[in-house]
């Protein structure tokens, strides 16, 4: 395994990161057609998982690598992903089935307002006024949508969304600091081995016979799921968080497009008024973190010159 910090290509994690929106996207739409055509909550999850095992395996045994592609010195955080991100994939799968898919997709789009709340509780971290009113005017974008009373989305399907897109933040950190010692492949690939067996265990309670043509559907979930979770990795690999989550906006376009096409539905009139202010609160939170970050390695690199002149 080399375990060597991989070379920051901002460009290439920004088109990475836009490859990962576009296959999870896609297969977002086809989980919410799945469950339509009868497929079972739980086999959605499991083959969706299960599939990334013979994949990777194969990719490595093709490649000269070999099951040592898949070696870890961190068995312990890899476990603590798995558990976290199986739980982040059932919150974001049931919000896909809750809602429509425009608005799951503005929903997961909070994941930054919660990255900001999460660096306060985790990493002690003192936003400023410009991130705190960024969270104040995402939560108003989130409150125009689910327009709480009104009926216009379910509150449970709402509720279920927002609490997958905090998920989603607290796994981007877990994920980059796993990218500093373990490389994409290893990282997706225990995902999918601690997470598949614990799905295994619900799969005899909703195990049903299926066509050729939910077989199919099926495998092509676990082949978006994998090419996805391996590209989302990857671009944490090459950039910042705070640099990459820009691209994930782009998902509104292939919700809003699968939406039309797949389940004739048009996202509402208060989701084109909310959605800009949640978008938006997102872009000023990650343009103030890089910033900050900006500042800080400039102040690092000025602190040697300033102590050698004071000698």
């Amino acid at each position: 395994m080399d375990g060597t910090i991989a070379e920051p290509r901002p460009l290439l994690a920004l088109l990475v990161r836009l490859g990962a929106v576009a296959a999870l996207s896609t297969m977002s739409a086809l989980i919410k057609y799945a469950e339509r055509q009868g497929v079972h909550f739980v086999e959605i999850l499991f083959w969706r998982q299960f599939a990334c095992i013979p994949i990777l395996v194969g990719w490595a045994l093709l490649t000269g690598r070999g099951l040592r592609a898949f070696a870890t010195t961190r068995p312990k955080a890899h476990v603590v992903r798995g558990l976290y991100g199986l739980f982040a994939m059932v919150l974001n799968f049931g919000a896909v089935i809750l809602l429509p898919l425009a608005e799951a997709t503005t929903m997961n789009f909070t994941a930054p307002i919660w990255a900001v709340i999460l660096s306060v509780l985790l990493l002690k971290d003192r936003p400023g006024i410009w991130r705190w009113s960024s969270v104040i005017v995402g939560f108003v974008g989130v409150l125009l949508i689910s327009r709480p009373g009104s009926g216009t989305i379910p509150l449970f399907g709402a509720a279920v969304a927002l609490a997958g897109a905090f998920m989603v933040a607290l796994i981007s950190i877990q994920v980059a600091d796993l990218n500093r010692t373990d490389k994409p492949l290893t990282i997706v690939f225990w995902f999918a081995a601690v997470s598949t067996p614990l799905c295994a265990l619900a799969l005899p309670f909703a195990a049903e016979r299926h066509d050729g043509f939910e077989w199919l559907l099926l495998a092509a979930l676990g082949v978006l799921g994998t090419v996805g979770q391996l590209l989302l990795t990857a671009a944490l690999r090459f950039g910042k968080v705070s640099s990459v989550i820009v691209m994930d906006y782009s998902a509104l376009f292939w919700a809003t497009l699968y939406g039309a096409l797949m389940f004739d539905a048009f996202p509402s009139a208060n989701t084109w008024i909310g959605t800009p202010l949640i978008v938006g609160a997102g872009l000023i939170i990650t343009w103030r973190e890089h910033s900050l970050a900006r500042r800080a390695r400039a102040l690092a690199l000025a602190e040697p010159s300033v102590a050698g002149g004071t000698g």
